[in-house]
């Protein structure tokens, strides 16, 4: 696992937590969902370079 995964992966869980929080603060659906994309876009992007399909 090099730098890159573990910078996506990190960046990932950080946006899961903001929509956690979002989502407690009751913020705009429409601003929740967008973040959740980013937050799923980064996680699947850490674990796919991981499993080496973009080398």
């Amino acid at each position: 696992m090099n730098g890159l995964n573990t910078i996506l992966i990190v960046l990932g869980l950080f946006l899961a937590g903001g929509v956690y929080s979002f989502k407690k603060q009751e913020m705009p659906a429409s601003v929740i969902a967008l973040l959740a994309i980013g937050s799923v876009m980064c996680l699947v992007a850490g674990v796919l370079r991981i499993q080496g399909i973009w080398e």
